[in-house]
């Protein structure tokens, strides 16, 4: 039975540090390839070969390190060696192998280095990374075990290319006269699809992909039905399908957290908007950070109506600037102080701490596509894990580490105006606790992957300067509020903004002020009403 990838992520993990010290090319080279292909569940000696013969010019013989027919040719070099001669050896090689012989990848390494050639894609630009790393590339061997994806060039997380192919699928629906709430909808489930089948949370590797390739019309006829097909199997426990359910669709987990309860309409596709389809699934959605989910959709919005809506996009790098100050510093001050100690309660203090994490609320009232909460959980995240690794050291056995994390979405809070932004928040708070169960699973060498989906981000459709703030969450229960509410000023706002001011300002004059200034006051009247001894903090960006 073939592994999952995540279980192969968290071999990886212990194959790394297993072979850190690995430098001798002659001594080592196959004891660590046939390590390296066990990884995958597969036996090396099934499809690869040691120091094949090949013949060479002015009739020379060479020998390959390792050589897979067809698929896969490895030239090993110890430990700090120029692997520009390894390519340059390895293409050597190519004139005395028979056509159906050829490789189409070429894998160069010292044991600490890789360099990953797809000759199909990029002859000259191949992945490269160390072994330390591994775990984080793994998938690009995934034709080891039959899996070899389409994958676009240009896989920069934020590209233009990646946003211009979601735009042209919205518009294409759009014109088709597939609107308004079921197209936002449709396209939010189609979201959590693309990133599943990418990160290993639908099993095998690219069966989204492959289910519209090969099981719908190339004129795109049923895409639309049979999409709505399978968004009831992802909301249907697996023992209440039907027996007589399409075995291609009985393959997909069941998903849960209220993604696909709601039934919707089926949009009708033609040739053309199938074929854009397809190249949303070509993309490689693992490598797209959830934390940029808001500029990447909101560039399929009308850009005209962002200032008025609201949405609008705020780096990392400057919600970085309003979280650290406000609380992430203090709890990695206070991390380092436990960790240095050396008396008894030290196990005591570290696990106590990591309990607070568990119990600390965030709250976003102007969440938009959820930035600020999706970057606050990463950070969280990242510092639970170093709180784990010192209390249970990695090289213990740990049978269930999911019994080991406190921190999840339902402790981050948010308020957004359009459903189609505050969909996608919640949607991109499921891929970041999927990513960060990745690196949990890696770091204790056991997978670990939490679908279904049972704890949602609390995600509030509405107006927030409307919305009643203790509603969503009691301000007693709130630890840290923050965000980047919209900037509009008075010659912008609309006669119903304008209202908004007056009312929460208290005076008529309200609307010669900027529109921020609503969230500003009641954000204060909010981290006022708590009535704990150590009143909760807010900074807006």
């Amino acid at each position: 039975m073939r592994l999952d990838w995540n279980d192969i992520k968290a071999r990886a993990a212990i194959f790394a540090d297993e072979w850190k010290d690995a430098a001798y090319e002659r001594g080592e080279t196959q004891s660590f390839y046939n390590d390296f292909f066990a990884l995958f569940g597969v036996p090396r000696r099934r499809v690869a070969s040691f120091e094949s013969g090949v013949n060479l010019a002015a009739g020379k013989r060479g020998f390959l390190d390792l050589f897979w027919k067809g698929k896969l040719l490895v030239e090993q070099k110890s430990a700090g060696r120029d692997l520009r001669a390894a390519k340059k050896q390895a293409l050597e090689y190519f004139p005395g192998l028979k056509d159906h012989e050829l490789p189409r990848y070429i894998l160069l390494s010292d044991f600490q280095t890789f360099e990953l050639y797809d000759l199909d894609i990029d002859a000259e630009t191949p992945l490269r990374f160390r072994l330390s790393e591994l775990p984080d590339h793994i998938q690009a061997f995934g034709f080891i075990v039959g899996q070899e994806r389409r994958i676009f060039r240009n896989q920069d997380p934020a590209s233009i290319a990646a946003s211009e192919m979601m735009g042209a699928l919205h518009d294409a629906l759009e014109d088709s006269g597939y609107k308004g709430h079921a197209l936002e909808q449709f396209l939010v489930r189609l979201l959590f699809c693309l990133f599943a089948d990418d990160t290993g949370i639908f099993q095998p590797l690219g069966i989204f992909e492959e289910f519209i390739k090969d099981r719908t019309a190339e004129d795109g006829t049923d895409v639309g039905p049979l999409l709505m097909k399978l968004f009831a199997v992802l909301d249907t426990q697996e023992p209440e399908r039907e027996t007589a359910l399409d075995a291609d669709l009985r393959a997909f987990p069941y998903v849960n957290g209220e993604l696909f309860k709601e039934t919707l309409r089926a949009p009708s596709f033609n040739r053309d908007m199938r074929e854009k389809l397809l190249n949303v699934c070509g993309f490689n959605w693992e490598k797209v950070s959830p934390a940029i989910f808001g500029s990447l959709f909101q560039s399929v919005m009308n850009k005209a109506e962002r200032r008025k809506k609201g949405a609008h996009y705020t780096s990392e790098k400057n919600i970085l600037k309003v979280i650290e100050p406000l609380f992430m510093d203090d709890l990695k001050v206070e991390f380092d102080r436990l960790k240095a100690r050396r008396d008894n309660g030290r196990t005591k203090a570290l696990q106590e701490f990591h309990g607070r994490l568990g119990s600390l609320t965030f709250f976003d009232p102007a969440c938009g596509c959820g930035n600020f909460l999706v970057i606050a959980y990463r950070e969280l995240r990242e510092l639970e894990l170093l709180v784990l690794r010192e209390l249970h050291q990695t090289d213990q056995l740990v049978t269930d580490i999911g019994q080991l994390t406190r921190v999840n979405v339902d402790q981050f809070y948010g308020i957004e105006l359009e459903e189609f932004p505050a969909r996608i928040a919640e949607v991109a708070m499921w891929m970041m606790d999927h990513i960060m169960n990745g690196k949990l699973s890696a770091a204790f060498g056991k997978a670990y992957v939490r679908i279904p989906l049972k704890n949602s981000p609390n995600i509030r459709h509405g107006d927030a300067l409307e919305v009643d703030w203790g509603e969503v969450l009691p301000p007693a229960h709130c630890s840290f509020v923050f965000g980047n509410p919209p900037f509009i000023g008075q010659s912008y706002q609309s006669p119903a903004q304008r209202a908004q001011m007056a009312r929460i300002v208290g005076s008529k004059r309200g609307g010669s002020l900027d529109y921020v200034c609503a969230w500003f006051l009641k954000a204060g009247a909010y981290v006022k009403a708590a009535a704990i001894p150590s009143p909760s903090s807010t900074q807006m960006g």
